[in-house]
């Protein structure tokens, strides 16, 4: 066994409270070098005369990836703690494996073992346990619709009438996304995020004005609140956007240190770094990127972190809003955020919390941050498979089974995952317009663990390049609608309400052909498994599935809702181009 690739730490992804009962223990092997691996474990404190009391635990695969296998189980112990270590076996050797290294037989001493020293339950990772049901929709307010014209802001050209550019107007706004409620109902989508909402001299609203303040071309607080309402009676959720990591160039507190420099009293609310502060011909100040019209604000400054932390409970408290989308979070510092976290959870225990983040974000799921971020490794590896052909089907199933061990399971359920978005080409433009491609990405999308976006007017086929081309206003013709791609999502979406599998963390990649280009997965619940099959390739495929013990019993399709009784565990599947199946079981 090679000793270096054997990895574990009492911490993080690899151990961690499941709930308040059950801790989930990892470990990290070289992938086919391990035969078996045993969980060593019990009470630090539970002795007898011949030592410390231990247990043994068959541990499984939980997934591999191109250079390593996941073990896993999991474990209640009696008295919320817990020793443990690994018992390794390949055909030559046995090894240990503790917090003090490799070992050659089991210590009566638990001193060498690893350390989970008690199951607090404050320590529990807790998101609102809603957000594992909810499809959540995007709307970029500006664009959805415009339902009341007396409010459009100066210069606002007819509805689509021509390209988005960074600066021109439509008049999207609250009143639009009111009068078409029944759209959203008809797909089945429980969750709306909006883009910011706030008074903004942009049409992204991004560079902030006042947090405390709806831009007047979208309404005014009635009729958010009007919304939210309309919106809760439907059983969809709401969540804002807001930036704590920059205020816009005419937030009046930074317009102040223009004009007053070193006798500004907002002077500490900004990172400046001399005076006269300047943002041309570049900003000697901390901004947003390079951006001179986006300073940085310092949140660790008591009269920013009052204001803001006001903000998060204002919107919450006053208009009964279900989440936060955090821009830029990783540039704001940890502190703030366990801050945030307090404040708005003491309005709404189970507001939803999501912070933008594009790498590993460890850090920021511990359980005092966020409950979640925008998973955009789950989207890395989905789009460059399906959508762009730019990976073969073993290095996608690589790259997912990466992304579901990268943190815990209750972190995974949770989890963002997006494949476009206000910042990114939409979907439909990156699959080349092949919207069998598209359909099939939703397959995969829908039945994967976490909590999935649509980005508005995905549904119906709109498409458009990076931004601002992926802002385009909403079709509302049905003659110009794509209903077929509409009713597929629909479809799906019902199916994950239906089958508790299709949300379920426990995806199993099965097969994975470089020279098909096609994918088979499973993933089960309470007894029933379901087997999905994707061919995502330009051919027709003959394939040969097996599914163990389904011989003369019945198996469902559930896309086309036939039952059939195999008369063997080796069925015959036939699929189109970028077709799939969806087979249910009982095992």
């Amino acid at each position: 066994m090679l000793k270096e690739a054997i990895y574990h730490r009492p911490k993080n992804n690899f151990a961690y409270a499941y709930d308040e009962n059950t801790l989930h223990i990892r470990l990290r092997t070289k992938k086919g070098d391990v035969d078996t691996v045993h969980l060593i474990f019990g009470d630090p404190y539970v002795y007898n005369e011949d030592g410390w009391i231990s247990n043994k635990k068959e541990m499984t695969i939980s997934g591999s990836d191109e250079l390593f296998d996941y073990w896993f189980t999991a474990v209640t112990p009696d008295f919320k703690r817990l020793r443990y270590g690994f018992e390794l076996h390949d055909d030559n050797e046995t090894l240990i494996y503790t917090e003090k290294g490799f070992i050659q037989e089991v210590k009566a001493d638990s001193s060498y073992y690893f350390c989970f020293p008690f199951l607090n339950n404050i320590d529990v990772f807790k998101a609102p346990t809603w957000v594992k049901d909810t499809v959540w929709y995007q709307i970029f307010p500006e664009r959805f619709a415009n339902g009341n014209e007396s409010i459009n802001p100066e210069g606002t050209l007819p509805w689509g009438s021509t390209e988005p550019t960074p600066t021109n107007f439509f008049g999207g706004d609250f009143e639009g996304v009111i009068q078409h409620i029944d759209h959203l109902v008809e797909l089945g989508v429980t969750g709306i995020y909006f883009t910011p909402i706030f008074k903004a001299h942009s049409n992204h609203k991004y560079d902030t004005i006042d947090y405390m303040e709806i831009d007047a071309q979208f309404g005014d607080k009635e009729t958010f609140k009007r919304l939210v309402e309309v919106c809760h009676e439907n059983g969809i959720k709401i969540m804002l956007d807001a930036v704590f990591n920059h205020s816009g160039y005419y937030f009046p507190q930074f317009q102040d240190v223009l004009k007053n420099q070193e006798k500004s009293e907002y002077k500490d609310w900004f990172h400046l770094k001399e005076f006269p502060v300047q943002p041309e011909p570049k900003p000697n100040y901390d901004t947003f990127a390079f951006v001179g019209s986006m300073p940085k604000l310092n949140t660790e400054n008591q009269a920013v972190k009052d204001y803001l932390l006001e903000v998060g409970r204002y919107w919450v408290r006053e208009f009964n809003i279900d989440g936060w989308r955090l821009d830029v979070a990783n540039e704001v510092d940890h502190q703030f955020w366990r801050e945030f976290r307090q404040a708005v959870k003491e309005i709404k225990p189970d507001v939803y919390i999501l912070g933008e983040i594009w790498h590993d974000s460890m850090p920021w799921l511990q359980g005092d941050q966020f409950d979640a971020v925008m998973n955009y490794p789950f989207t890395t590896g989905a789009v460059n498979f399906f959508a762009k052909n730019e990976m073969k089907a073993t290095e996608f199933t690589n790259i997912i089974t990466n992304v579901m061990h990268s943190y815990p399971n209750n972190v995974n359920e949770v989890a963002f995952n997006l494949l476009d978005s206000h910042d990114t080409p939409r979907i439909l433009t990156t699959c080349g317009e092949n919207k069998d491609k598209l359909k099939l990405l939703y397959v995969f999308k829908l039945s994967f663990t976490g909590s999935p976006c649509i980005y508005y007017g995905d549904e119906i086929g709109m498409t458009g390049e990076q931004d601002p081309g992926c802002r385009k206003c909403m079709i509302w013709d049905e003659n110009e609608q794509d209903r077929d791609l509409f009713n597929h999502i629909s479809k799906l979406l019902t199916l994950r309400k239906e089958h508790q599998a299709f949300k379920n963390n426990d995806i199993r990649f099965v097969e994975a052909n470089d020279e098909t280009n096609h994918v088979i997965y499973e993933k089960s619940n309470d007894g029933e498994k379901y087997s999905f099959i994707l061919n995502n390739s330009e051919e027709d495929l003959e394939l040969k599935v097996t599914l163990n013990g389904v011989t003369g019993r019945g198996v469902t399709d559930i896309w086309s809702n036939e039952t059939f009784v195999p008369e063997s565990d080796v069925l015959q599947i036939r699929l189109k181009p970028f077709g799939f199946k969806i087979l249910k079981y009982t095992v």
